[in-house]
């Protein structure tokens, strides 16, 4: 019975120091102090000073300021649409082609018209100078002068209006050819061959895209701030980019359903997008303020608290951040307390930094023993 106890207090000890030495060994790696964070230029950003700009926000489309909508002035069958949706035109040329038929022959006889008039008007003229030598010799009466002299008039206004009739007929004749008129892109076509067009029917629309514009508007509370000439910057949907303009006009009267004013925008730079009727939204620059600014991406946020990780003396800290309103132009926020000009930061923040953890730069050589001063030296 005795060496069976011996063996189990043998075994009590065992276990006992392996749970000890198990301990110890958590403690020591709770204590060691996290790995030295290696870090590339890219990662991290210098705080610097920004101007932040605000106003009021303006909304709208992206319109041509030179369109035309082209419609049937005659009524006749439509033979041949020659342009589609996106085809570049120029100034004069033919776009649809209608029946002109009809057209032509009533060109015809008002031309005929117009001849027979020019020989009766002769004719009378010649008539009028006859009776006017006889008058001279008393051979004819003051009345039949007189006469002659009506009929003159009368084929004279005959003419004139055959001669316009003509010319109406003419005009017509060439509305069966519908021109562009000026240099542009076919934005919409509603007709093809075949197709009835009747007076005042819409055939198709052309508008010149480098003269597009921000037709905006902006809430009537805010236009009082709102003059013309003050920059505006904006976005297109559908464009990754920014785009700058200025403010060319102001509509002198609000919107009878929205209340809201419209404003015209031109593009200040170059780059403009070649398609009209796309959505856009920006703001009006009427304030403009030096800040220091950070983008979202470095920013952490926890409930209210925002902060970010700084890095100092090649040590990581997290610094608590009192932020301001977003700048709509770059979308950073101002930075108003926690950091200076000249700080540098992490640019994405990971949730595995600690505090006071070491950070050294890619590239840079880590020192070594050998490197290292002689102790008593």
């Amino acid at each position: 019975m005795l060496r069976p106890l011996l063996l189990i207090l043998a075994l009590s000890t065992t276990l006992a120091g392996c749970n000890n030495s198990s301990a110890k060994g958590d403690k020591k790696d709770a204590d060691a102090k996290p790995a030295t964070l290696i870090i590339a230029p890219e990662d991290v950003m210098t705080v610097q000073g920004s101007a932040m700009v605000s106003g009021p926000v303006v909304t709208g489309t992206i319109q041509p300021e030179r369109k035309a909508d082209l419609r049937a002035e005659v009524s006749a069958v439509v033979l041949q649409a020659l342009k589609e949706n996106g085809d570049v035109v120029r100034r004069g040329d033919v776009l649809v082609r209608l029946d002109e038929t009809a057209i032509r022959d009533n060109v015809n006889s008002a031309e005929d018209a117009a001849r027979n008039a020019t020989l009766s008007l002769d004719q009378a003229e010649r008539n009028l100078a006859r009776l006017k030598t006889l008058r001279a010799s008393g051979m004819t009466s003051l009345q039949a002068l007189d006469e002659a002299e009506v009929r003159r008039n009368g084929a004279q206004s005959e003419l004139s209006a055959a001669n316009s009739r003509a010319a109406q007929a003419r005009q017509q004749l060439q509305r069966t050819q519908i021109r562009a008129p000026f240099d542009g892109v076919v934005s919409d076509r509603k007709v093809s061959a075949g197709d009835t067009a009747s007076i005042g029917k819409e055939l198709l629309k052309v508008i010149d895209p480098t003269s597009l514009r921000f037709e905006g508007r902006v809430s009537a509370d805010k236009i009082s701030a709102v003059k013309v000439g003050q920059a505006v910057n904006f976005r297109i949907n559908g464009y990754a980019q920014d785009f700058r303009g200025k403010v060319l006009r102001m509509n002198p009267s609000a919107n009878d359903v929205t209340r809201q004013v419209e404003i015209l925008v031109g593009f200040s730079d170059a780059a403009q997008p070649r398609v009209s009727g796309l959505y856009a939204e920006g703001t009006v620059e009427t304030n403009k303020v030096e800040a220091l600014t950070l983008p979202e991406t470095a920013l952490v946020k926890a409930g209210d608290k925002t902060s970010t990780w700084r890095i100092k003396d090649l040590k990581l800290a997290k610094v608590d951040l009192g932020v301001g309103s977003r700048d709509a132009r770059t979308g950073n926020y101002e930075v108003r307390t926690g950091l200076a000009a000249g700080d540098v930061v992490m640019r994405i923040p990971s949730s595995n930094f600690k505090d006071g953890q070491a950070v050294q730069m890619a590239g840079a050589k880590p020192a070594t023993a050998a490197s290292a001063p002689a102790e008593g030296k």
